[in-house]
């Protein structure tokens, strides 16, 4: 019987206002991992040049809630993301501070730094700011619910953000610290509807894929083979349960696994 083997995940390019120029005269601002049929986790990449509405997303299962994390690439000096709040703030004041730009005010600002992982709950207000390479991994729903835009001509959606949003639990803790597993990768978040683990890679090095579930693998920096086949940063791949991988680098790799973790974990 034949092992299960990698297969490639698709590769989208999402436009954005906030994203960065690049050739075509386009602004990328997200890079989609996708698969057929959809997967209930969703791995992207995002590239900011300004920043991000202030947004909140449902709680909820997959195609409804969005929880999520984001990991660090790349940060230009002073760059920083926006989570919860300085001090806690009632519902008919937040609406009021949407309306009026306080609430960029309001919003906790933090500067952040390459290797750095946030994780953000739904219900979680938040924004991302300029200059900010990050993989974002969270479960497959794109609703979003926005606040505040810089006045930019798009929708607000104050009613449901408000209904939206966990005013309760306004100061977010900030940065994790990436937990070591016994199998030399670094845990950077995990919650019922994903893990996430990196791992820096600069000898070929084996491994077989969880037994009980499909993993995500991304390259987020450096080239290589995977099981025979080269591949370049950026490039994702989803793996069958149980799949044995051979990773041979030819510079020094830094890759980043995800699944669905099962409920007895």
């Amino acid at each position: 019987m034949a092992c299960p083997q990698p297969v490639k995940l698709s590769r989208t390019d999402h436009e954005r206002v906030w994203g960065i120029w690049v050739p075509g005269d386009k602004k990328l601002g997200e890079v989609w991992y996708t698969a057929e049929p959809p997967l209930p986790i969703l791995v992207k990449l995002l590239f900011t040049s300004d920043k991000l509405s202030v947004q909140v997303h449902p709680e909820g299962e997959c195609g409804v809630g969005k929880t999520e994390m984001w990991h660090i690439l790349g940060a230009a000096p002073g760059a920083q993301i926006a989570l919860g709040f300085k001090q806690p703030v009632g519902a008919a004041a937040l609406r009021a501070a949407a309306l009026s730009g306080e609430i960029e005010r309001l919003v906790r600002w933090i500067p952040v730094h390459p290797g750095e992982t946030y994780f953000i709950p739904a219900g979680t207000i938040h924004a991302i700011g300029s200059g900010i390479t990050l993989c974002e991994i969270q479960q497959n729903s794109d609703i979003t619910y926005r606040l505040y835009d810089y006045g930019r001509p798009r929708e607000l959606h104050l009613d449901r953000a408000l209904e939206a949003a966990n005013l309760g639990a306004w100061l977010h803790p900030g940065a994790r610290v990436a937990q070591d597993l016994p199998d030399g990768w670094k845990r950077l978040a995990e919650c019922r509807h994903f893990a996430a683990d990196s791992k820096e890679v600069k000898a070929y090095m084996t491994y077989v894929a969880n037994p009980s579930t499909f993993e995500l693998l991304i390259a987020l920096k450096g080239s290589g083979q995977l099981n025979g086949e080269r591949f370049d940063a950026h490039e994702g791949w989803l793996l069958p349960a149980g799949a044995p991988i051979e990773i041979a680098p030819e510079t020094t790799l830094q890759v980043l696994r995800t699944y669905v973790p099962s409920p007895d974990s």
